[in-house]
């Protein structure tokens, strides 16, 4: 396609991802006064929105996938100002921005200013139970220790390798591997550094030290948190900078599917095969037959896309082959809030791996009802726990006894659930 003129584009994969390449490519037509291509989303499901999903149940609002987007990569909140979605968006509950960790079966506050893997100060460290004096004093040490010499262009390493050399191994064990299992639902050992949390591989060249690098930054500090200068009160992830939707977050991938123009998205179609046109363009088989297109976008796990790739291009398919995934599954549990003897004052809780063998291998529980407004009624606990691969065997009545099990354990859940709901993403959880 070129000039002014229109050209056909299918996009193989109607996700967040495929919903939004489609939309743009009708702002950039309109922008440059150009007739539109004909665009085709091929979704292989019944629904648009891939892992973008909300549930209801009466008056309780139910994410099954991400509950959230982060507000300062801009893309996303740029994308719901320009769908007329801005006066929807909502923020964290200020009060309750503050996470536990699981440390011998009971939560304990993660200490305030602490970032994911890293303080911003030390005193709240010295005054947690969560270390011990020895690992303590090597979180104490961590501006001493000399910065990593970077080993070419594409030097990288391990999240743990990295959290173990500058903070000591119980910092990882204790606190950093909960919080990225939490985020990724993968072990540190297995994630990339630059993929991941590239700023503070940033922070160590910059500054030579983590701790140094987020108390002399106000972007470390401050908007990292998104607290004030002290990070007084907030400790975990940067909860001031998670936003979301007032009806869930399916509004914006609703928005998008709208937001095209007829007959665009094309649900319960699979692409069989990709083929590139012996003359021009691609062939694109369905049940139904070949097409030919101008141009492919590719909007799609890395498994289904390497599938794909296959037929045209080995090297490409190994490439996409090489990446792994993990599954996810979360049961989300309604309660009467009286019944529940923790105070839930915080967004949610991580479990280490150390104790998430007692838990029936729980990640981690969002406080729903804390962490954003009108997800549910006044009175209402509604809470999110987080499994990995081993629940995916696990049929909804047995998940929901073990989850409810683990909040009798870790907060004092005295009754039985008043509503559940379980929703499962095999192979859904990229790792980077």
């Amino acid at each position: 396609m070129n000039g002014r003129t229109s050209g056909r584009v299918a996009i193989v994969g109607g996700g967040i991802t495929g919903l939004a390449a489609a939309h743009h490519i009708g702002e950039l037509a309109r922008a440059a006064g150009s007739a539109p291509p004909g665009v085709v989303v091929f979704e292989a499901t019944p629904r648009a929105g891939g892992i973008v999903s909300t549930a209801r149940a009466g008056n309780l609002v139910l994410e099954e996938g991400p509950d959230s987007f982060i507000t300062d990569k801009p893309e996303a909140l740029a994308l719901v100002r320009r769908l007329g979605l801005e006066a929807s968006v909502r923020g964290t509950r200020p009060e309750f921005r503050r996470s536990f960790v699981v440390r011998h079966g009971l939560p304990v506050p993660t200490p305030d200013g602490f970032y994911l893997i890293a303080p911003t100060r030390l005193g709240p460290v010295f005054a947690s139970p969560l270390f011990s004096p020895l690992g303590k004093l090597r979180i104490a040490l961590e501006p001493f220790v000399p910065k990593r010499a970077p080993k070419g262009e594409d030097d990288d390493e391990s999240l743990a390798s990295f959290v173990t050399r500058r903070l000591g191994r119980e910092t990882l064990e204790r606190i950093a591997q909960a919080m990225v299992g939490g985020i990724y639902g993968a072990a540190p050992e297995e994630l990339s550094l630059g993929a991941t949390f590239p700023r503070f591989l940033a922070l160590e060249r910059e500054h030579g030290s983590v701790i140094r690098g987020l108390r002399r930054t106000r972007r470390g500090a401050e908007a990292m948190l998104g607290a004030g200068a002290s990070g007084a009160g907030v400790s975990g992830p940067r909860y001031g900078l998670f936003a979301t939707l007032e009806g869930g977050l399916q509004s914006l991938t609703d928005a998008l599917a709208a937001a095209l123009p007829a007959e665009t998205v094309r649900l319960g179609t699979r692409i069989e095969a990709l083929a590139p046109a012996p003359d021009r363009g691609w062939d694109v088989v369905t049940a139904a037959g070949a097409e030919r297109f101008d141009a492919v976008i590719l909007a799609l796990p890395a498994a289904p896309a390497s599938t794909l790739a296959a037929g045209f291009d080995a090297g490409l398919a190994a490439a996409l082959g090489a990446f792994s995934s993990g599954s996810s599954v979360t049961l989300s549990l309604a309660y009467d809030a009286r019944t529940i003897a923790h105070p839930m004052d915080g967004a949610g809780l991580v479990v280490p791996r150390g104790e998430s063998a007692a838990l029936s291998d729980l990640i981690g529980v969002s406080f729903t009802h804390r962490k954003f407004e009108h997800r549910a009624p006044e009175g209402t606990a509604l809470l999110r726990l987080f499994f990995g691969d081993s629940a995916l065997a696990l049929d909804d009545e047995a998940l929901a006894r073990l989850g409810h099990a683990a909040l009798a354990r870790l907060l004092g859940a005295g009754a039985l659930p008043s509503a559940r709901h379980v929703a499962r993403w095999p192979g859904g959880m990229p790792r980077y």
